[in-house]
């Protein structure tokens, strides 16, 4: 058996992760503790493989940062961080993109929900797919804060540019990049989980 190619994968994801720049990632569990504090939501968005994250981020982000998870219906809500997934609706997806353009399949729907108050999450492995950059110049335009989860291509410039925060993938191959932004998801939901729990204890 012959295992060189899965050796070489593994040993170059093995060393981009001994290059992620952690400071990052805990710049954006601190924004979304703010996010968490005001009320506002998170919006997260994508393409692709990256659709799929944007979907699984609106998961973790929701469900495992909650701090009364399974209390039940008696109970009133604690407060919890907002996130939806802009991903998730084929329904409307695919009527935008019809219909409209499918370059403004976010932005149209970032015009239904956005406010100055929240945050657009963009997930692009190359930073350079149209929605994704229409979306985060409408953010700006409204206000709204900019994080975006890409890697270290050249073609992901201007999606850096329009970035308030910024979680890069040190690679430039797009297996490990996507690989590397599932890392970055369950490492900002473990640790707003954990500054959650504490600020509802001492609260």
């Amino acid at each position: 058996m012959n295992l060189a190619t899965i050796d070489q994968y593994l040993e170059q994801l093995s060393a981009a992760i001994g290059d992620i720049r952690r400071p990052q990632l805990d710049d954006v569990a601190g924004l979304f503790m703010d996010v968490w504090r005001r009320g506002g939501t998170v919006y997260t968005l994508g393409n692709g493989g990256s659709a799929s994250l944007a979907s699984h981020m609106a998961c973790d982000l929701a469900k495992n940062t909650a701090p009364d998870l399974g209390t039940g219906p008696d109970a009133p809500a604690a407060r919890r961080l907002r996130v939806i997934g802009l991903a998730d609706n084929s329904a409307l997806l695919t009527a935008l993109g019809n219909d409209i353009d499918y370059g403004d399949t976010f932005v149209e729907q970032l015009k239904i929900l956005l406010t100055p108050a929240d945050v657009v999450l963009a997930v692009s492995g190359s930073g350079a797919s149209p929605n994704v950059i229409r979306a985060l110049r409408y953010a700006r335009m409204v206000g709204a804060t900019t994080v975006g989860l890409t890697g270290s291509r050249e073609s992901a410039a201007e999606m850096l540019e329009l970035s308030d925060y910024a979680l890069v993938a040190p690679t430039e191959v797009m297996e490990q990049i996507e690989d590397l932004h599932v890392i970055f998801n369950h490492a900002l939901a473990v640790s707003l989980r954990d500054r959650i729990a504490t600020e509802t204890v001492t609260a």
